[in-house]
């Protein structure tokens, strides 16, 4: 991943802040040579000022990003090799320097490179320098061990942080579906009613002077379309919308013949999965919305029935039909019947015709 780094978010986001210090328990060994003594004192001002170096190199590294850490790392290993000639504890230095590379370095490549070059560096100084006090064995063998399994430790962090960014888009783009299908179902439930209200209403204005009773008829039906409309919203709301196909089979010849369309139905009876139940019925009142706004048209046939093991509705007018791009009633309508399995097909050249083909059983793409 990108250096954030890894060993700050492990610090960070996997272990409590107060482990780094646990790990400080190693420099016992550097003090143990000083404190066994004799010791003088400008050997102990030489240990204080190593130890105030280390530290310093030690907390900036889980402090800082990229290139910082790696050069903590590499200032650690420039205290073993300054101390080791007079401190055998120094070896510390080459183990946190080794222990540590792994999480600065973005790869496992990387990284054992970085061991490597660690212990030969130790290897090296104590072959040239005849370094006799107990330095040769924690600064190879334990570096290399240590190093390698935070090698691994390292990389998992990775995973981790990458697997926590895979979600958080997850999450995003979650969350923009969520608000396209919020968009698409106040459409299909909004839409329809409130066409109704707007047509109900411009013939109770109409009927007002010359038929006051059959406008009072109208005026009740927007009541009742508008209270219809709030119980959709809530059912929207709550996950359960739908009436069942064969009510909005019903209501759709009744919106049409209000807007003064000569509906023609016909219909079977099938049994379809609730889901694919609900989608046909959105389905079918898209298109009959879409025909009292916008066709024109004196006649729309509704067909229901079943082709090939497939449920297929025809909804088709005679109105203008044209080329006109697919709005997003309709784009909402062919997303949530692919999602099934099915298929839309629009044919414009005549009027209006849809035609909606949905697998009666489920499939592997549902």
């Amino acid at each position: 991943m990108s250096y954030t780094s890894a060993m700050q978010a492990y610090v960070k986001n996997r272990v409590p802040r107060w482990v780094p210090f646990i790990w400080l328990a190693y420099l016992t060994f550097f003090l143990w040579g000083p404190i066994k003594g004799p010791t003088s004192a400008a050997q102990w001002v030489a240990t204080g000022v190593a130890l105030v170096m280390f530290l310093f190199l030690y907390f900036t590294f889980f402090l800082t990003s990229k290139p910082w850490p790696m050069v903590c790392v590499a200032g650690m290993a420039v205290l073993g090799i300054v101390y080791a000639p007079f401190n055998g504890g120094a070896a510390n230095f080459f183990i946190y320097a080794a222990s540590m590379a792994p999480f600065a370095l973005d790869t496992e490549w990387a990284a054992a490179l970085a061991i490597a070059g660690v212990v030969i560096v130790a290897a090296l100084e104590s072959w040239l320098l005849h370094v006799t006090n107990g330095f040769i064995f924690p600064a190879t063998f334990l570096s290399t061990f240590i190093g390698a399994a935070n090698i691994y430790f390292a990389q998992r962090n990775r995973h981790v942080e990458n697997l926590k960014r895979a979600n958080a888009e997850i999450e995003q783009l979650t969350k923009v579906a969520e608000r396209e299908r919020i968009a698409r179902d106040l459409h299909d439930v909004l839409g329809h009613t409130l066409s109704l209200i707007t047509l109900k209403s411009e013939l109770a204005r109409k009927l007002m002077d010359r038929d006051p009773i059959q406008a009072r008829q109208e005026i009740h039906d927007v009541e009742l379309t508008a209270r219809q409309a709030l119980a959709d919203v809530r059912q929207a709301i709550g996950g359960y919308r739908s009436k069942g196909l064969a009510a909005e089979i019903k209501q759709a010849a009744a919106t049409l013949e209000t807007a003064g369309v000569r509906a023609e139905v016909r219909s079977m009876e099938i049994e379809l999965p609730p889901a694919k139940e609900s989608v046909l019925a959105l389905v079918l009142r898209e298109a009959v919305t879409n025909v009292v706004r916008h066709a024109n048209a004196s006649h729309c046939r509704v067909e229901l029935g079943q082709v090939n093991g497939h449920c297929r509705l025809e909804v088709c007018d005679d109105g203008r039909g044209g080329l006109a791009v697919e709005g997003n009633g309709l784009r909402g309508m062919r997303e949530r019947v692919e999602s099934l399995g099915g298929s839309v097909e629009r044919d414009v050249t005549r009027g209006t015709r849809i035609i909606v083909q949905l697998p009666i059983k489920e499939t592997a793409s549902t």
